[in-house]
């Protein structure tokens, strides 16, 4: 495991695998990197030097340093982190509250990104996405119905009918609102990127989910039309569509970092 400094104090844990140009994976809201991401690491191990940061506010890593919990600071984040593994520009995929962060690392530090692609992305939360992160919020003191809620928007109907009822009651169980995931729902809440995505200049490839009902696709197609010459692609799955289709996911990604 590595430790890089951040400007803001915060000390960033990240680990390595793999060799090649490096691919920086960066999670959502809740668990951090191992839990969004470790499934599909041997998958790009062969191609590329991978890399898994825990941002602050995560469930991996709750302690800020004493940090406000801003999209400015996970920005930081991400650029020591890529700053500490050298000087080549990275491949860099960020993954629900990830996609806004890429997506603001691109704008605003676009020496630092070769090809970027936003997962499941917005650039502000619309009043579908608010209203439902507020009755999240108000779940706090009910795990059961926050996991249930989570479950239910954050998975395709095809999805939980495949896995059965003991499978979706597994999922909903592991879903809690931890205080970390509670900061990070703020977060969402308050975030507005409209301004800096005329500034990416990386190649950009924006993949949404047709049946996602915690962002809902609209939201991708809007961060896709404001990125200029963005590609876009939809997959039809739920949000946490890297579980459900983890082959298609993969198969978009190298193709597309592999170009020449």
């Amino acid at each position: 495991m590595n430790v890089v400094e951040a400007g803001d104090g915060f000390r960033v844990h990240y680990r390595s695998a793999g060799s090649g140009r490096r691919l920086v994976l960066v999670h959502g809201a809740g668990p951090g990197a191992e839990v969004t991401f470790g499934h599909l690491v041997d998958r790009f191990t062969d191609i590329a030097t991978v890399v898994l940061p825990d941002l602050a506010g995560s469930d991996a890593a709750p302690d800020t340093g004493g940090a406000e919990l801003t999209i400015a600071n996970l920005v930081e984040h991400v650029r020591a982190v890529v700053e500490d593994g050298g000087d080549e520009p990275v491949d860099l995929v960020g993954f629900s509250l990830g996609a806004p962060v890429v997506v603001a690392v691109a704008s605003t530090h676009p020496a630092l990104v070769r090809r970027l692609v936003p997962v499941a992305g917005f650039s502000r939360a619309d009043e579908v996405m608010r209203n439902q992160f507020i009755a999240w919020k108000r779940l706090a003191d009910d795990a059961e119905g926050f996991g249930r809620l989570g479950t239910a928007t954050g998975f395709s109907r095809d999805f939980l009918n495949s896995i059965g009822r003991a499978g979706v009651e597994e999922l909903a169980l592991n879903m809690k609102p931890t205080p970390s995931t509670l900061r990070q729902l703020d977060l969402v809440l308050g975030l507005d990127i409209r301004h800096l995505l005329t500034g990416v200049r990386a190649e950009t490839l924006v993949i949404g989910e047709t049946q996602d009902g915690t962002v809902p696709v609209a939201n991708a197609r809007e961060l896709a039309a404001g990125i200029p010459g963005a590609e876009y692609v939809e997959v039809d799955c739920g949000h946490v569509g890297l579980f459900e289709r983890p082959d298609e996911f993969v198969a978009l990604i190298r193709g597309f970092i592999g170009r020449p």
